[in-house]
């Protein structure tokens, strides 16, 4: 599988990061970028068609505009192109892709990292895990691809979209739901900090201002009420404990 052209749609925080790794592991490669934001300029703003029509085309845009966003590349796309989907969730889009992508060249995946990790790990990707649930590429070219990402170090976990998104809401969901509840009641960094807590803030601060996604995740994936309900109901009864033994 040669590739020429990769097509970003969305200029949102992850989809400035897809740009940063594709310009840096695919060197020589064009990199397009449609943003509805950004006028075209022919260096990295295009058109809504002239990004569609590249050789992979990855969808950047939020949880809750996918399926806009997916329906509006269709007429677009070239016969051998190849859509990646990258959501945060992978039951809803896997199924949207079954659904509207038919037999095309498609491949559902979920980056366990972004642009804070990326960072704070000096730019190191070794161990970066990405989840892949699906995809219609065929053996050959899926090889390629895996064996591609796994040279430069990332590690392609494959599971079911189902078990994807029962496993984010434990996770992933979680490092939300305690970062945004940390932020709403104020808590920070001090200048006695722990080495334990200056972890736990690394992780408030790596998703504190992705309260849009926390909202989306939250909406569309079917196991994060659940996750929610069950710590909200812990805290209660560890408050409850500590209460009883001061009282005792």
């Amino acid at each position: 599988m040669q590739i020429t052209s990769v097509g970003i749609l969305g200029h949102g925080h992850f989809g400035q990061f897809v740009v940063t790794l594709a310009k840096r592991f695919l060197p020589g490669i064009e990199v397009r970028v449609y943003s509805r934001r950004s006028k075209p300029d022919g260096e990295l703003f295009y058109s809504l068609a002239n990004t569609a029509a590249a050789d992979v085309v990855i969808l950047c845009g939020s949880i809750k505009g996918y399926a806009a966003q997916l329906q509006s590349i269709l007429p677009h796309l070239l016969p051998d192109s190849v859509v990646v989907d990258v959501a945060t969730v992978k039951k809803y889009t896997t199924e949207m892709f079954r659904q509207r992508m038919g037999e095309r060249r498609w491949l559902c995946c979920h980056p366990m990292f972004g642009a804070e990790s990326y960072r704070k790990q000096q730019e190191n990707v070794d161990g970066f895990r990405i989840v892949v649930t699906e995809t219609t590429l065929s053996d050959e070219d899926y090889a390629a691809a895996r064996d591609f990402l796994s040279g430069l170090g990332f590690a392609l976990i494959e599971m079911s979209a189902d078990r994807h998104d029962e496993l984010l809401a434990d996770t992933l969901f979680m490092t939300h739901y305690i970062g945004q509840t940390m932020a709403r009641a104020g808590f920070g960094r001090t200048d006695i900090d722990t080495v334990s807590f200056q972890s736990l803030m690394n992780s408030v601060e790596s998703v504190a201002h992705d309260e849009e996604l926390f909202v989306d995740v939250y909406n569309h994936n079917p196991y994060c009420e659940t996750a929610a309900v069950r710590f909200h109901e812990a805290q209660r009864e560890v408050l409850d404990d500590l209460l009883q033994h001061k009282a005792g």
